[in-house]
């Protein structure tokens, strides 16, 4: 949810590339990370006054700049949070589907059965599964019940095998 295009296997951009941001209109001269410009921080970049530098040929953020826009990003959050106080945390959910792996999200389509058009790459996944993973509807209370529920009635399954009895009551 962090809104940065990450590669799998390369860590950085190619060593000639430098960050693609333009800040108090000078070209930031950091060398490229593996962080890359896209939709998700576009607001985060234009509050910080930041902007992309069309020259550059690609989209690719410097460490220094990513950590910057990341900041900015959780303090909108953790204030926005602070202002609902009133309401429960259940809209925000703090699991990152962004950070999995792209058979994992396409694994996690296939259980639950999410309809969409095919192609998608790992971004456009991961929203969309984003989208269905905050409309399931969770009772706490009765999550919390079943699990204490299965954990006094059914014990630790490794302790069964290894010969000790979860009746240690």
């Amino acid at each position: 949810m962090n809104g940065f295009s990450t590669g799998e296997e390369d860590s950085r951009g190619p060593a000639d590339q430098v960050c693609c941001l333009v800040d108090v209109g000078i070209r930031c001269s950091k060398p490229a990370g593996n962080a890359s410009y896209s939709k998700r921080i576009q607001k985060a970049v234009r509050k910080l006054q930041l902007s992309i530098d069309s020259s550059a040929g690609h989209t690719y953020i410097c460490d220094f700049h990513k950590m910057i826009i990341q900041s900015a990003r959780n303090k909108r959050r953790r204030k926005d949070s602070e202002d609902d106080s009133n309401e429960t945390d259940t809209d925000v959910p703090e699991v990152d589907l962004y950070q999995l792996q792209v058979n994992t999200l396409r694994r996690y389509k296939k259980h639950y059965k999410v309809s969409m058009r095919p192609g998608l790459n790992k971004l456009q996944l991961a929203d969309q599964l984003m989208k269905h993973f905050k409309q399931i509807p969770v009772k706490e209370k009765d999550v919390l019940t079943f699990f204490i529920y299965t954990v006094k009635t059914q014990g630790n399954k490794l302790d069964q095998k290894n010969g000790i009895t979860g009746d240690n009551t």
